[in-house]
């Protein structure tokens, strides 16, 4: 074969070399082709296995709850580590809309749930700039991951983006794009300030500047807008730099999508950052109010629905009974070095909490003396003796004793203990009824040793007690070994109001979450403990306690009844009064509880009549408004349903050992 016969067969040949690539290169295409129809057939399958969007409910998303007075004004917020306020879009200025779609998702518009040419362009510019700059996830992307995916954050798999973009386009198919962005506003995460992660605009609004949404301005929208990619590093308050730097890069995507103006975004680089700590979720009119509201969501609704929040909760708690029992506990207590107070109402027709005052700063103690500090009742207790008597068949205005000095050993159980009045006088034979108005400690002493301490415990429990009792001798005349707390007293002595029907106190009168009212898992129940008789039989020798009795002179003007207290040792005193429709206790002592009031600046010795019942008075004379009510009469039978003392406490007993001493009106 020639030289020019080989050379024109290599050239019907080919190159070995060029043989090789073309045939690898084939291989290649064969395989690429073979892994794009697996590829395919395997995004299918995760299409195909993925719910539709109607299949799939949002994740509950937690906001924060309001609670609200009787007369519909904002008393203060229940927030938690979260907090988000949803305007459903309401008030979210253009300028945040427009801020949000272009650098979030620029096509925002145009695509249909998906954004292909955007997710190539935001990966071009992340690359190019070293970090994320812009998302490549839609809008309705980001609404799906944390609405109806949440946990999948961080989750950077292809499966992921395939399943987004399934139910994003479906959820451009069935809701419009006012709707999507309304809702990504309302629920993407902004951030931490303080340990409160904002979640939604508004929330954001609040938590860096202070101030509600709808007055967000271009420089602080433009913030705003830029912090979900990266709300740890972008944060204004812990990178200020950067967050310059990503407020400068959404508005420079804002001139690029037509928002704003060259010369604007100029203008709005140039403005200081403006942010400012949130007070607003923290504000409370009525601190000790909320936290009251708190506890009995928690107790009642249950910690899930409180976590969760978004809770509108509407109270009985009256402002202008509010504002009458802060005048008149400053009007009493004014002076240096002067004891605390505290007053509550309650309703005797329904258990709510019509008023929760204290004479302490929240700012200075969040221990709340209405409804926490547990102290010894003194005489106020006889009443609840009295009721015991009564539910036993004692006639009041005939049942007598013999008031005299009960010196150690009248009581074999109790050998050391003995008893006397107040002022060292003493009465003779005397009815109980007269004995409650002088409220004569030896009279109800041996009243309380003939009825026994069960007795008066389980009337105590019937009327509304809940701290733990032992059923002690000295409990008939208020020796406690734990005490009680002014809303507990103010709860019993509204079972004599209503005619003996016995209510669960309750602050809270009605919960909604987005408009649907809540039912509490645990109801506050209405009882009938005692008969109407048995309740007028004691009212009547209470009234007469305002009328000739420890309080005389403190009546309002309208039919009332109530009973004076103090310990002998002037560490509490108390006055606990009611009408017909309010049941009012009013309790004065130091915070250290072995503190004495026997020379208080202004006062001298404190009695029960000496502070709280003036206190009392002047309160219930403006509550009252002269809307005079005679108390209910009439019998019904009573019906046994006796509290379990052990269920009935509410807190386990403390190491403090029992008070045996006298107390005195």
């Amino acid at each position: 074969m020639s030289r020019r016969d080989r050379h024109r067969r290599l050239r019907h040949r080919g190159h070995p070399l060029r043989t090789t690539l073309l045939g690898a290169l084939a291989v290649a295409l064969t395989a690429l082709a073979a892994a794009g129809t697996v590829f395919g057939a395997w995004v299918v399958q995760i299409v195909d296995e993925t719910p539709d969007i109607d299949q799939l409910r949002p994740k509950p998303q937690p906001a924060v709850s309001a609670v609200y007075a009787a007369d519909g004004r904002r008393l203060g917020f229940i927030a938690g580590d979260v907090v988000r306020d949803p305007l459903r879009g309401r008030g979210v200025p253009t300028v945040m809309k427009q801020a949000t779609v272009a650098i979030e998702d620029r096509r925002f518009y145009a695509h249909g749930g998906v954004d292909v040419v955007g997710i190539v362009r935001a990966a071009a510019e992340n690359v190019v700039n070293g970090r994320t700059v812009q998302g490549g996830s839609s809008l309705a992307m980001q609404l799906v991951r944390n609405l109806y995916l949440p946990g999948t954050k961080y989750d950077k798999t292809i499966e992921r983006k395939v399943r987004e973009a399934k139910l994003a386009e479906q959820l451009e198919d069935e809701h419009s794009k006012a709707w999507i962005l309304d809702t990504y506003l309302d629920n993407v995460p902004y951030g931490t300030v303080g340990g409160q992660t904002a979640v939604g605009v508004e929330a954001a609004a609040r938590v860096f500047f202070d101030q509600p949404a709808r007055r967000l301005t271009l420089p602080q929208a433009a913030l705003l807008a830029g912090l979900p990619q990266a709300p740890t590093l972008d944060n204004p308050f812990l990178h200020p730099r950067r967050a310059r730097q990503r407020r400068a890069e959404v508005l420079r995507a804002m001139v690029d999508n037509d928002a704003i103006t060259p010369a604007e975004a100029a203008e709005a680089s140039r403005r200081p950052l403006g942010v400012r700590r949130n007070s607003h979720y923290g504000e409370r009119s009525e601190p000790y109010v909320v936290d009251l509201v708190e506890r009995e969501l928690r107790r009642r609704w249950g910690e899930a629905a409180v976590r969760r929040g978004g809770l509108r909760v509407e109270t009985a708690i009256d402002p202008r009974l509010q504002a009458l029992g802060r005048q008149a506990i400053a009007d009493h207590l004014s002076l240096p070095g002067q004891p605390a107070a505290a007053l509550t109402t309650i309703d005797p027709a329904n258990g709510q909490i019509r008023a929760l005052v204290t004479s302490a700063s929240y700012a200075d103690s969040e221990f709340d003396y209405a409804t926490s500090a547990r102290r010894q009742p003194g005489s106020t207790f006889k009443a609840i003796d009295l009721m015991a008597a009564v539910r036993e068949g004692i006639d009041p205005e005939s049942k007598t004793y013999v008031s005299r000095p009960l010196g150690a050993g009248w009581l074999p159980q109790e050998p050391t203990w003995s008893v006397a009045t107040s002022e060292g006088s003493y009465h003779g034979t005397m009815t109980l009824a007269d004995a409650i108005i002088a409220s004569d400690n030896t009279v109800y002493a041996q009243l309380g040793a003939d009825l026994g301490g069960d007795t008066i415990r389980q009337a105590a429990y019937d009327m509304g007690i809940t701290s733990h009792l032992d059923g002690f001798p000295a409990e008939s005349i208020g020796g406690l070994r734990i005490g009680v707390t002014p809303l507990e007293m103010a709860d019993a002595f509204a079972t004599i109001a209503s005619g003996g029907w016995r209510n669960t106190p309750t602050a809270v009168v009605r919960v909604t979450r987005d408009g649907e009212k809540l039912e509490p898992r645990r109801p506050a129940p209405r009882r009938r403990e005692f008969t109407a008789d048995q309740a007028a039989a004691v009212t009547r020798p209470l009234q007469d306690v305002l009328v000739s009795g420890t309080a005389a002179g403190m009546g309002i003007g309208c039919p009332a009844a109530g009973k004076t207290g103090t310990t002998n040792s002037f560490t509490d005193a108390w006055f606990i009064g009611f009408t017909p429709r309010l049941s009012t206790a009013v309790w004065v002592g130091y915070p250290d509880e072995t503190a004495s009031m026997s020379a208080v600046p202004g006062y001298g010795e404190v009695f029960g009549a000496t502070i709280p019942a003036p206190i009392w008075q002047q309160y219930m004379t403006g509550a009252v408004g002269g809307a005079c009510e005679d108390f209910p009469a009439g019998s019904e039978p009573a019906q046994a349903s006796a509290v379990d003392p052990a269920s009935a406490a509410s807190g386990s007993p403390s190491d403090l050992g029992a008070d045996t001493s006298t107390p005195t009106p």
